[in-house]
């Protein structure tokens, strides 16, 4: 028997007994929908994330605070908040004369903050406090208008940038340039509108508004940490561009060479890391959780198999009779349940893809389906099956012909 003609009679088998084959089926459909949907929620947070990090910037870093190793526990925060000091303009400043192999520095901070115009009034939208290069460090791209200027920044102008969002809902028929608009009580000249972003996990990503970093602190306090965006020269040059900031940070600290860093650098790689210690011990618990519903789903399959085979004992018994031989037998219950497994498998995907594009849809949650994690479903499900069904395959293949026709 060809490897075909027992894939047919395997399917013809499973049409013959469909609702018994899709109750068989219920333990690998909810175990393969459920790793594909978890596993479709995280790589579409990756790709956010990855898309962030390409955002803040080519060969970029951020100095900070706080890094990222800081928020781990709340023991080690604590800690933290009594060592590090704050970022400050000074330290901007010496990292901006740095030269080779960093090519920019920029800084930045912010607030929340009630914007009115006229008679429209958004509360508690996110403020930017930035310097004009910023702009060039995290790539953010203009609509309308433009970024502010070097001299805005030196002068302490009030000028501002805002989002998409905060120009459609202050500005629904109106050329927002030119306009003023009222943050905190203080009058700001829009200078720019920012290109739209969309949202993410439901949130907006357009409600906000950009001022000069100087502006910011004159109003809101000069004291103010902030943090620093730091590209290098090249690709190449990164790792220097690390280290030599790093060690600046810690001159101008007076820090012993075995005192530990009292600020952070924030790194895409350290961003990545964290990710993937978050989320791959979030995608190894679902995996353990599913494989639970599989091997359940394994247990039916063959349970349900050695039915079968009792109840098709005169049929292997007329196959044997003119000349099937024990491995026909055996090829044709392995390839039933491992076709059986394989089309739960592809009902449980597919079953997935609709619920992440109805959480994409209904909650603006980033999803997404890898072709990889699909074949790796597929192909464990049918092991699955195949496991599942060696034994019953085996008890087919090994009966007594004579003692086989002899059955009801």
């Amino acid at each position: 028997m060809s490897f075909w003609e027992a894939l047919r009679l395997a399917f013809d088998s499973l049409r013959s007994n469909k609702l018994r084959s899709f109750l068989t089926l219920l333990g690998i459909i909810f175990g393969v929908a459920t790793v594909i949907v978890v596993v479709s929620l995280i790589e579409g947070f990756n790709a956010y994330v990855d898309e962030k990090i390409a955002n803040i910037g080519t060969n970029a870093f951020s100095v900070q605070r706080y890094s990222i190793e800081d928020f781990s526990s709340v023991e080690i925060l604590n800690k933290a908040r009594r060592r590090n000091k704050d970022v400050r303009v000074a330290d901007l400043k010496a990292i901006q004369k740095m030269g080779d192999p960093v090519l920019e520095a920029g800084g930045k901070s912010g607030t929340l903050a009630d914007i009115k115009y006229e008679s429209e009034e958004l509360l508690n939208v996110q403020l930017n406090a930035t310097t004009p290069n910023i702009a060039e460090i995290e790539k953010i791209e203009v609509a309308q208008g433009r970024y502010f200027f070097n001299a805005e920044e030196e002068k302490r102008k009030y000028v501002c940038f805002i989002g998409a969002e905060v120009a459609e809902k202050l500005f629904p028929n109106a050329n927002p340039i030119g306009k003023i608009i009222k943050i905190d009580g203080r009058s700001f000249r829009v200078v720019g509108v920012g290109k739209k972003l969309g949202s993410v996990f439901g949130q907006t990503r357009d409600m906000y508004a950009s001022i000069p970093l100087s502006t910011f602190l004159s109003n809101y306090g000069i004291r103010r940490s902030i943090s620093i965006s730091v590209s290098s020269t090249s690709p190449a040059t990164y790792d220097t561009a690390v280290e030599e900031v790093r060690t600046l940070m810690r001159i101008r600290r007076k820090l012993e060479p075995s005192e530990k860093d009292n600020f952070g650098i924030v790194t895409p790689s350290a961003i990545n890391k964290l990710r993937d210690n978050i989320f791959g011990t979030v995608q190894m618990a679902a995996i353990g959780v599913t494989s639970v519903s599989l091997v359940v789903g394994g247990i039916v399959i063959m349970n349900i198999m050695l039915v079968t085979v009792s109840e098709r004992r005169k049929e292997i018994g007329i196959r044997k009779s003119i000349g099937a031989r024990k491995s026909d037998i055996l090829k044709q219950f392995l390839a039933e349940s491992t076709a059986l497994a394989l089309v739960g498998g592809a009902i449980g995907v597919f079953i997935a893809y609709l619920i992440a594009k109805l959480i994409a849809v209904a909650s603006s949650v980033p999803t997404a389906l890898p072709i990889l994690w699909v074949t790796i479903a597929l192909i464990f499900s049918s092991c699955v099956g195949l496991i599942s069904g060696i034994y019953p395959a085996w008890k087919a293949a090994d009966l007594d012909p004579i003692e086989a026709l002899r059955a009801d």
